[in-house]
């Protein structure tokens, strides 16, 4: 009989140690009609806070420009969101009573443990990371949200590296469990000097897709016409519609196929194309939209966002969509196309299961040795502490910070 699975629980210390910043997860869910709570956990050490306070906070930005062009006090970088708690010593009334989590968390971290919660608004956006190209340097640009945690006298006061926690966290969206009609789409090309016309007809066999899942387009052409089809072309294209100071639309193409079907006058053709639009393909595309990328972690391309009803576009941050674009190219006559829009998200995963794997279609997995395990669990509880085991390879640079702020 195996031994029974922990209660996995993130954990980031500050490089000298002094606060450490816990969370039951990274990934939080926009469920349309609400959004999964922030709940976590500090733990301070008593002696080196003295007369300071512990505060945390929460922001949602939208970085639009590279980090290394921030120059003469210009950022590129919007504040959709931000909210702060001071989580040290606690507020005396108003606080929310502390989640389950929280309270298996207090009762084993000791009395020098506390509470600390968020609520996502709904209209916030989604996580979603802009492919930087070869050349680019510093923080990709997108939308991020970021848990921040750090010792101070006010929340003005100038935050130091050595005594503050950073944490990316995601807010995701997963599929419908009612997905929409199936797409299909027909247009009927007339040309001159021709009686008769060239009628093009697409569908998919379903709305909606999970991320590594091939497509099929099925195709009917039906040419009625004096002109000759030379070949046919299927692309799955991206769209990024970016919502800032004004809206801007992008487009990528993720996956094609092209093939020299030729449909003659009087002729009919029907084919199902098979696509799978993956990262792995895609690379080299600079600026192609991604889902939130965790450090250490690989990701795939951005999923489908869903918008609920009456949501302001100015806070929306980036808008993704797919299309699978028919294209007939025909002998002097020009070109005959259709779209059909479609969803790409992951699975919603079991109630009790963890996130999905970002990582879908056969990109490389994450190396196991970033992450430590410490299992050694209480008598009273089964919580497993996830910790990056790199930050413990800073011992000499710890030591410094230590001894500066001493």
């Amino acid at each position: 009989m195996g031994e029974k699975a922990g209660t996995r629980v993130f954990k980031k210390s500050s490089p000298n140690c002094k606060l450490t910043v816990y969370l039951g997860k990274r990934d939080f869910v926009d469920h349309l009609d609400r959004v999964d709570p922030v709940d976590g956990v500090v733990l301070v050490d008593p002696e080196y806070l003295k007369d300071r306070k512990v505060f945390v906070t929460l922001t949602c930005a939208f970085r639009y420009g590279r980090e290394d062009l921030d120059v003469l006090g210009l950022s590129f970088r919007k504040e959709l969101f931000a909210a702060a708690r001071q989580a040290v010593p606690p507020p005396a009334r108003g606080a929310a009573p502390p989640t389950r989590l929280q309270q298996r968390l207090l009762r084993k971290l000791g009395p020098h443990a506390h509470p600390f919660a968020f609520t996502i608004p709904q209209n916030l956006p989604c996580s979603v990371t802009l492919q930087p190209g070869p050349e680019d340097t510093g923080k990709a640009c997108g939308v991020d949200f970021e848990i921040r945690a750090f010792c101070a006298k006010s929340l003005e006061e100038k935050i130091h590296k050595r005594n503050s926690v950073r944490l990316v966290i995601r807010k995701v969206q997963f599929a419908p469990e009612q997905p929409g009609p199936q797409p299909s789409a027909e247009t009927t090309r007339h040309f001159l000097m021709s009686e008769r016309a060239l009628h093009l007809e697409a569908s998919l066999d379903k709305e909606l897709y999970y991320h590594g899942e091939p497509l099929s387009v099925n195709v009917h052409v039906t040419n009625n016409s004096s002109k000759s089809v030379r070949r046919i072309r299927v692309t799955v294209r991206q769209f990024a519609d970016i919502c800032l100071f004004s809206t801007a639309q992008y487009k990528c193409p993720v996956a094609q196929v092209e093939q020299e079907d030729p449909v003659p006058p009087s002729a009919t053709l029907c084919r199902v194309y098979t696509l799978t639009p993956l990262l792995r393909h895609n690379r080299d595309r600079r600026g192609l939209a991604l889902d939130g990328k965790l450090r250490h972690e690989d990701t795939n391309l951005a999923s489908s966002t869903i918008v609920r009803d009456g949501a302001s576009k100015e806070v929306l941050g980036i808008l993704v969509s797919y299309r699978v674009k028919v294209k007939l190219v025909v002998a002097r006559g020009g070109d005959v196309s259709v779209e059909l829009p479609f969803v790409l998200m992951h699975p919603k995963p079991p109630p009790e299961a963890g996130p999905p794997p970002a990582l879908t279609g056969g990109d490389a997995p994450v190396d196991a040795n970033l992450i430590e395990f410490e299992t050694s669990y209480g008598q009273d509880d089964d919580i497993v502490f996830e910790d990056f085991a790199r930050l413990r390879l800073r011992g000499l640079k710890d030591e410094k910070d230590e001894a500066e702020q001493r």
